[in-house]
């Protein structure tokens, strides 16, 4: 039986539901000898920001049980070399691409969605409203509904393409942050970045991390993602796009049953670097042997 993988985020048409989580999958490049980034329905690249970011100092990533912290600190190359290497290249890999951007700032956000805007092969936008406001005594902008749909207005009202929010989960409820940027006018919500987390070297009494504190992700965090993608798809009538955890095709049925239109596979590249491809053909047979023709018959089929 002849089955059709595609998926719809807005206007913007995947082949099939897998995509690559921003911060995981570099700037696509250093996965092609693994994966055939065409694929795959789009791959997210590294965050970018208006000026480089060296990124927080070493040791900044710690494996944990079914998981790791991280605590990177957006090392980016900047939006200048991103636009004039790194799109440059990742035009030449035959992706869908969805450039995730993060900002201090509206105004940094602002100028990131106008500048990107001019720029060929780029499908979608994303939007990393985990960072901290800096004008605001740095406050992160995700944890707040008013400041998360200021975000994600100023970045709308710049872009011609689908924007995407990527949610924090460190909230007490998500769904009213999810609420706040669907009337602010996105086309979708990602969710969930990382959860805070530390760990402790027991015989030197220190953090594992320089920076103490750091992201939570990995399979650990997969319970507490498809809650909140269950939660955020019964109150949004936008496409909901789930990260957390997801490593095997149970867990893509999982997060689609839940709610979700298309989902991001993160840490599970670092384990294995083929991991999204092997996904999409088991995602296209797991159709067929469902008995299944379309993947969106899969959408939010617990909410019905």
């Amino acid at each position: 039986m002849a089955v059709d993988t595609s998926v719809n985020i807005g206007d913007l048409n995947l082949a099939n539901p897998i995509m690559t989580a921003s911060g995981t999958f570099g700037y696509g490049e250093e996965f092609t000898p693994f994966v055939n980034l065409s694929s795959l329905g789009a791959i997210v690249v590294k965050g970018i920001s208006l000026n480089p970011r060296p990124g927080n100092p070493p040791p900044r990533v710690v494996e944990t049980a079914s998981g790791m912290l991280n605590a990177i600190g957006l090392q980016n190359v900047g939006v200048d070399r991103f636009i004039t290497e790194k799109m440059t290249m990742i035009r030449t890999l035959g992706a869908k691409v969805v450039v995730n951007i993060l900002g201090d700032s509206l105004d940094d956000y602002r100028e990131l969605a106008a500048r990107l805007d001019d720029v060929d092969g780029i499908a979608a936008i994303e939007v990393n409203i985990s960072c901290p406001n800096v004008k605001k005594g740095g406050v992160a902008f995700g944890t707040d509904p008013l400041m998360a749909a200021k975000v994600a207005d100023v970045v709308v009202r710049q872009s011609s393409r689908p924007v995407i929010i990527k949610l924090s989960p460190n909230v007490t409820d998500i769904t009213v942050i999810a609420r706040a940027v669907e009337e602010a006018g996105v086309t979708a919500i990602s969710l969930i970045n990382t959860l805070m987390g530390m760990a402790i070297d027991i015989r030197t009494a220190r953090p594992k991390l320089a920076n103490i504190i750091g992201g939570l992700s990995g399979p650990a965090i997969k319970p507490v993602a498809l809650r909140m993608v269950y939660q955020v798809a019964s109150v949004v009538k936008i496409p909901v796009i789930g990260i957390g955890g997801i490593t095997t095709l149970d867990d893509v049925i999982e997060f689609m049953m839940a709610g979700a239109t298309a989902v991001q596979i993160g840490t599970a590249n670092f384990v294995n670097p083929a991991v999204s491809g092997e996904l999409v053909v088991g995602f296209k047979k797991y159709l067929e042997d469902s008995g299944r023709s379309t993947a969106t018959e899969l959408i939010g089929c617990v909410l019905r």
